[in-house]
């Protein structure tokens, strides 16, 4: 970074934009790092190997988080495959390790490929921004809703960490969710609910895994990788960096992430992707009023990211001992303003209406098929309605 730029970068960073970094990392990782746990278990890998699969994905997704962002200057926010994960815990046929990784480098190859060569920004591009908002209000409404399921197991927890954000609101919105979480933590530490006498300080290792094929490798790990985390994350990545109004060079983006994940499979680092649930922390008005300086909080993501790539052991100790229903809240609260601006750009226009409605339902249901999430197929679900809903007026 240049003398300019580091000053430029400083002159944009905020205090909420490094919170809203961190509840991205929070709530990314506290919600699917056990199933990446599961699928390094699957293949055959050893407590050294899964180590070296936390150090490689953490500093993928701080290396891509920090330079993207700082690049394009605009909230460009990775994250691991979860579906991948899940793919491989479910999936994936008893097979040496070095296998595995072998299919790894191959699936991220691939990636960098479709996205070099436009194919997969081509396809994108398609995509109207009323779908692409029911899609992205469609993902997030879950974690809408747990703020309420919380209330059921942690009702004082949940509630007085929702008084403070709507107080916060009302006098300092910038910091609501800032005020929210330290209250949370508070609360939670005061109830005995953090467990941090797990917490021991441990830097990862990384192993070296020398890839090999096979064809049921190929066919068994690659291609179902490339497919899923194409679909299931690229494309609603894409698809949230379009609702939040960035026009995310794409190919470029998903060009790089596939040249860093190839480089970093070979030590455990399976699938790096664009995220889209916890980018959209990094993207919302809690993190600046003005949308050109919301790439801090991605970095801000990245830095913290890197630090779960050094310190995996440990960063995984530490967001374990925080409780679910923090977690569950915290995300909820801090993802309150984008569902809301989501659904008005989805329902504006009144000829997509229906489309985004489709899109926003099946996306909202949590359907799954062939291994691929509901995200994809609300899209896909959307537009097949605005073709057939659109047909009868080219006709006239």
């Amino acid at each position: 970074m240049t003398d300019s730029a580091s000053r430029s970068f400083f002159r944009d960073l905020s205090l909420p934009a490094v919170i809203a970094g961190f509840i991205t990392v929070l709530v990314g990782f506290a919600s699917s790092a056990v199933i990446v746990f599961q699928a390094a278990q699957r293949v055959g890998a050893g407590q050294a190997e899964i180590a070296s699969w936390m150090w490689a994905l953490g500093i993928g997704m701080g290396v891509t988080c920090i330079g993207l962002s700082l690049r394009y200057r605009m909230p460009v926010v990775t994250a691991w495959s979860t579906p991948g994960a899940a793919m491989l815990v479910v999936g994936t046929t008893v097979l040496p390790l070095s296998d595995a990784i072998g299919a790894f480098v191959l699936a991220a190859v691939m990636a960098a490929l479709a996205g070099f060569s436009g194919v997969f920004e081509k396809a994108m591009r398609r995509i109207p921004v009323s779908l692409a908002s029911g899609m992205l209000a469609g993902v997030l409404l879950r974690f809408g809703l747990d703020v309420s399921v919380s209330v059921g197991t942690q009702p004082l927890l949940v509630l007085v960490m929702f008084a403070t954000y709507l107080c916060g609101r009302r006098w300092l919105p910038r910091y609501a969710v800032i005020a929210t979480l330290l209250v949370g933590v508070a609360i939670a530490a005061g109830q005995g609910l953090m467990h941090m006498e797990q917490v021991q300080l441990q830097l990862a290792l990384p192993v070296f895994t020398v890839p090999t094929l096979s064809w049921t490798a190929v066919f068994g790990i690659a291609l179902p990788l490339f497919i899923v985390t194409m679909a299931s994350q690229n494309v609603p990545g894409v698809a949230v960096l379009k609702a939040c109004g960035y026009d995310a060079p794409v190919s470029p983006v998903v060009g790089w992430i596939g040249v860093t994940n190839t480089l970093l499979a070979p030590f455990g680092g399976y699938a790096l992707n664009l995220a889209a649930i916890t980018a959209a922390i990094c993207m919302g008005r809690d993190v600046h009023e003005d949308p050109a300086r919301r790439y801090t909080a991605a970095v801000s993501a990245g830095v913290f990211y890197l630090v779960i790539g050094l310190f995996g052991a440990t960063v995984a100790a530490v967001f374990a001992a925080f409780p679910k229903e923090l977690v569950a809240t915290l995300a909820g609260i801090a993802l309150l303003g984008t569902i809301g601006n989501s659904l008005a750009v989805a329902l504006k226009e009144e000829t997509e209406r229906e489309p985004a409605l489709v899109t926003f339902l099946v996306t909202a249901s949590g359907l799954s098929l062939a291994g691929i999430g509901s995200a994809f197929w609300g899209l896909v679900a959307g537009v097949l309605t605005l073709l057939v809903l659109r047909r009868p007026a080219a006709a006239r």
